[in-house]
């Protein structure tokens, strides 16, 4: 007759001792490795496999270990931990350690049954992270059971390795480019959205009628939507005129979308706000319907809606979790590293004489051909205007996009009306704050109104041709000097350009010119959105040991948002001056954010002095832009209209006046004033607007105290990403691997395993190739969770990592394994850390928790690692706080000890451990208690979320390690008490 065995018990089997999980029925085990990750779990079947109770085998006197013994036990156990005890089901199997602060909206959202929340956090503070935590820890709990990310095609392939690498969720790309493949795969009446459970969809794709129906009627029961302001636009012709066709589109698919109270969503966003009280309020009406008309002038209208709402600057996360912020101490206060205050400069450049005849020339053209327009139509007028528009923009840009610009037809020369032509050729100048259609805004643009350019626009051409290099074109030399400077002073400069053929002219003229360490390569619109992180992996990987090397990537705006590139460059050149400050803001966002080493970002902004519309832009848009966010504090987007209204207002007058006349200040133009003291005042009102909402609207949901309590908790439980990096090295050198550590900073070092013991060769052969192992060549390992074929990431769920683990736990636990093992069960260590004889136990508590969701109750066994420490004999034992006892860990041995006394020492110490069973049940039963009120804690504003939560130990708890340090022998005139010997 088989044993029946309850959830949690231990069971020996097909040569390992396993873990019964809540699924198991009498005659089918359901069983994970002690120690072990959900991905091992197995069936067994008792009638037709040996199945016996697993007794937890006592430490052995004869197998002593060093100092550092407990430490690496104790770490190679909690790596092994998939399914934590405490609230947050998903930390212990996540590649990212997240900051105290990215807790936040996690927190809020667990306190939600259905998770609906606007994150607006500043630009780099990590609101990708933010979304996948909260996304993983729903999955995990199983809250939900599908997601789908919605954002722009130029970021899919951004959030694929963000998900894949940092939070393991393997999420298919649903693009334009890639249906057609997916589609073939389904079965008949089957939707992609069902076939493949974890999707990112390009916002664009969805637009269509056929997609956007699929995608309402099996849409995920949770959603994360990125750049969530592009979904909305100001209804009210007062604060930006009706919403476009592609924004309301979006607008009224999110809004089927959310229809759904029992869904899940998240919306993302740096600029929830920026002046449009309108567009916010769709925005909020999406997260629940009851915030669009939400009185947000009293406490309790705010108060609902920090329940959904979070939006901090960098000044608000800077440092975090500080008696500023209320608590008593700093012991758990984060600093996190982002750049201190960018480093600006304008660098002014003058044209060339050849260059300034050739655009005086271009501008008078330009001047005659409105003039003729004029008279003719108001169709051919505003065909005209955006022919010039796209003239005069592409001159000052480079030679190389001049060329172009004067032999292409126009866009606008094809419309049939005014309008129309207004709709295709307003992009050409917009360089809008909320425009994320940026694929395709990098061709350089036409001017010629007709398929054959005329003879005047030809031979402008020419000339322009005739000027490409340093000797004519003044501001390519300029570049040059401020790229030379860059380099000198150890930067790795990522220079902006506005079309694709200035960034491939510059990329041409650049090479080999700034000195034979540094890198160059160009990436455009041309490429893929894959294609384009392809090039900048190429460029970051190229000859990276070496530090002398710099890099040098020249861009269009394509890469301008959402793109992440602080990890290969700290300085930004605006080559060509955007027409609104804003784009140039989205442009420095790129590199200074999270993660950038560099305390100070530079960044240079090139304008013609002399070129007629440079400067004017620079005097009223940007300069009006940085002093508002000097005075305030934060950065406000400038209103499109604004930046509209500036930029025809340069061009009138420049055509008007021609470039000599337009040297006086902008402010001075007749007919002019009037309309700039509005746009003054209008984009100051939006300042004060913003500045208001943010204070209105900051995040009191989450009161720091609480983050702290639960960062405490998960440090305890999990340890952080340096313990892994020093357990790596550490259990490495002991088993013999070849390590090269530079020390330069970045954490990162590199191994040979070839000289360790065969079992671990062929586990990490499993996990990093069979050629890298058996031919003994440097495996890298790196900080980063962004990491290539052949390479391990210093954190806890890597497979290499948890090979390493592996092999010194189960080297640890098993006394006849042959070979070095740097971890040892037992261990004596005579130390001044202790003034008497103390003792450190390291135990793993199993727990079977009762989770309610909105699925239904769960039943989940989880394991838990903790030291425990008493002084004396355990007879009179006097426990140690936890606190005390995990800086026994730290201890270093002041003297030898000598072996019969160690031997005497430990034995002792084992022969009492019956003893302490009532007291390690009863420190079960107190840290099941915490975990119960930690799970009622998080959750607490819903009292569904928790009704039937259970916490309950299993017992008898795992005594894994048993320590024993003792003092310095005392001098001949003292004596310690027997008891304490």
């Amino acid at each position: 007759m088989s044993l029946t065995y309850t959830a949690g018990s231990l069971v020996a089997a097909r040569g390992r001792e396993w873990v019964v999980l809540p699924e198991s029925a009498p005659d089918m085990l359901v069983l994970r490795p002690l120690g072990g990750s959900e991905d091992d779990i197995a069936a067994v079947f008792p009638t037709f496999e040996e199945v016996r109770p697993a007794e937890f085998a006592a430490p052995s006197p004869d197998d002593l270990g060093d100092q550092r013994a407990a430490g690496l036990l104790r770490t190679a156990l909690r790596i092994g931990f998939r399914s934590g005890a405490g609230p947050f089901r998903s930390l212990a199997s996540i590649a990212v350690e997240p900051r105290a602060y990215q807790l936040v909206p996690l927190l809020m959202a667990l306190r939600q049954r259905t998770v609906r929340l606007l994150i607006s956090d500043d630009v780099g503070i990590g609101k990708t992270v933010e979304a996948g935590l909260i996304a993983k820890e729903l999955l995990a709990q199983g809250e939900a059971t599908r997601l789908a990310v919605l954002c722009s095609p130029a970021l899919a392939e951004q959030w694929q390795g963000e998900l894949r690498e940092k939070f393991g969720i393997d999420a298919e790309l649903v693009l334009a480019s890639t249906v057609s493949r997916l589609e073939r795969n389904l079965e008949l009446g089957q939707s992609l959205f069902d076939r493949h459970p974890f999707t990112i969809i390009s916002t664009d794709f969805i637009k269509s009628t056929r997609h956007r129906e699929d995608f309402v009627k099996h849409c995920p029961d949770l959603v994360i939507v990125d750049e969530a302001h592009t979904c909305v636009a100001a209804d009210d012709p007062a604060q930006g005129g009706a919403s476009s066709a592609t924004n309301q589109l979006r607008y009224e698919l999110l809004r089927k979308v959310s229809a759904d109270a029992g869904r899940h969503l998240l919306l993302l966003t740096a600029t929830p706000h920026s002046g449009k009280e309108s567009a916010f309020r769709n925005l909020l009406g999406l997260v629940r319907p009851e915030l669009a008309t939400l009185d947000l002038e009293t406490p309790a209208g705010r108060a609902k809606l920090a329940e959904h709402f979070v939006a901090r600057k960098r000044a608000d996360v800077r440092d975090y979790l500080t008696k500023e912020d209320g608590l008593a101490d700093d012991s758990l206060a984060e600093r996190t590293a982002f750049p201190s205050d960018r480093w600006t400069k304008d660098e002014p450049y003058k044209l060339t004489p050849a260059y300034r005849a050739l655009l005086d020339d271009a501008i008078a053209y330009a001047a005659d051909r409105v003039s003729a327009a004029g008279e003719q139509g108001k169709r051919e007028a505003r065909i005209a205007w955006w022919s010039v528009i796209a003239l005069l923009r592409s001159m000052v840009s480079s030679p190389a996009a001049a060329a172009q610009t004067l032999k292409t037809r126009s866009k606008s020369a094809t419309a049939r009306t005014a309008q129309e032509a207004d709709a295709l050729g307003a992009p050409v100048a917009a360089d809008s704050a909320d425009n994320d259609r940026l694929e395709g805004m990098d061709v350089a643009p036409g001017a010629a109104e007709s398929e054959d350019a005329g003879a005047r626009l030809l031979e402008l051409a020419q000339r322009a041709e005739q000027l490409v290099g340093p000797s004519e074109d003044a501001k390519l030399k300029a570049l040059t000097r401020h790229l030379k400077g860059l380099i000198a002073d150890g930067y790795n400069p990522l220079v902006f350009c506005r079309y694709i053929p200035t960034a491939d002219y510059l990329a041409e003229q650049l090479d080999g010119k700034l000195g034979k360490k540094t890198r160059i390569a160009a990436v455009t619109g041309t490429l893929s959105p894959q294609q384009r992180l392809e090039r900048i992996e190429q460029l970051g990987a190229e000859e990276a040991d070496d530090p002398a090397v710099r890099r040098v990537l020249i861009a269009t705006d394509c890469l301008s948002e959402g793109v992440n590139l602080q990890h290969h460059f700290d300085a930004v050149v605006h080559y060509d001056l955007a027409w609104n400050p804003t784009r140039h803001d989205q442009r420095e966002g790129r590199v200074d954010r999270y993660g950038q080493k560099r305390d100070q970002v530079r960044v240079i902004t090139m304008y013609g002095e002399d070129n007629g519309i440079d400067g004017k832009v620079l005097e009223v848009l940007f300069k009006k832009h940085r002093q508002i966010k000097k005075d305030l504090g934060i950065s406000v987007s400038v209103p499109d209209e604004t930046a509209s209204g500036v930029t025809d207002a340069v061009v009138e007058w420049l055509l008007l006046h021609g470039r000599q006349g337009s040297q006086e200040s902008l402010f001075e133009m007749d007919g002019h004033q009037e309309s700039f003291d509005r746009i003054e005042r209008e984009w100051s009102s939006a300042a004060e607007r913003e500045k208001t909402s943010r204070s209105k609207y900051a995040q009191r949901a989450i009161h720091p105290e609480e983050v702290a309590r639960e960062v405490a908790a998960v440090r305890t439980a999990l340890g952080g990403a340096e313990e892994v990096r020093e357990f790596t090295l550490e259990a490495l050198r002991d088993l013999d691997a070849l390590i090269r550590d530079p020390r330069d900073g970045s954490g990162d070092f590199t191994a040979q395993v070839g000289g360790t013991p065969a079992g671990l060769r062929d586990a990490l052969a499993a996990t990093l190739g069979n050629r890298l192992v058996e031919e003994d060549r440097a495996i890298p390992f790196r900080t980063t969770p962004a990491i290539g074929r052949g390479e391990a990431a210093l954190v806890r769920t890597d497979p290499a990592i948890g090979a390493i683990a592996s092999y010194v736990l189960d080297s640890a636990l098993d006394a006849k394994a042959q070979g070095p093992r740097p971890a040892r069960r037992c261990g004596v260590v005579t130390t001044d850390a202790v003034s008497v004889r103390t003792t450190l136990l390291l135990v793993r508590y199993r727990f079977h928790l009762t989770l309610p969701s909105r699925t239904g109750e769960r039943q989940v066994v989880a394991e838990d690692a903790r030291l425990l420490a008493y002084e004396g004999l355990s007879q009179r034992a006097r426990w140690l706080a936890d606190e005390a006892a995990t800086a026994l860990l730290g201890a270093r041995a002041t003297a030898n000890t000598h072996e019969l006394a160690a031997r005497k020492a430990i034995t002792r110490a084992l022969e009492g451990q019956p003893g302490l069973a009532d007291h390690l049940t009863e420190y079960g039963t107190r840290l099941a208690a915490e975990l119960d009120a930690s799970h009622r804690r998080v959750r607490k504003a819903n009292e569904e979320i928790v009704r039937g939560l259970k916490v309950v130990p299993q017992e008898p708890a795992d005594v894994l390690g048993v320590y024993v340090y003792l003092p310095p022998v005392a001098p001949a005139a003292s004596t310690v008490s027997g008891a304490e010997a």
